[in-house]
């Protein structure tokens, strides 16, 4: 059983390395192409929604858009806050404050 475990993590290493590698093996003479680096810089963008969204809207497992949703209403506070300020401590402070405040109030 051990052996199985052991080689189960040294095939999942290759192939990580495996797809890694043959990117950078492509592309080191060529370089990236412009439409290519364009498009990877939406990538960190697009997980983030991906991880957050879901988070917000189905707090217990349903979908939840209604002022009773306090994930809902402390991420629209600090999405409003982020866009306007761009300051980071402005708005983890102002969100996580009103997730805080109304949580107080229920």
């Amino acid at each position: 059983m051990r052996n199985e475990i052991a080689l189960i993590i040294m095939g999942m290493a290759l192939v990580t390395f495996a797809t890694r590698f043959s990117c950078v093996a492509l592309l080191q003479k060529t370089g990236m192409p412009v439409w290519l680096e364009r498009w990877l810089r939406h990538i960190p963008t697009a997980i983030l929604t991906a991880l957050i969204i879901p988070a917000l809207v189905l707090p217990k497992g349903q979908i939840d858009i209604s002022f009773n949703n306090h994930y809902l209403m402390a991420g629209f506070i600090a999405a409003v806050v982020a866009y306007k300020s761009r300051n980071i401590i402005a708005t983890l402070i102002l969100g996580m404050g009103t997730m805080l405040f109304l949580r107080l109030l229920a």
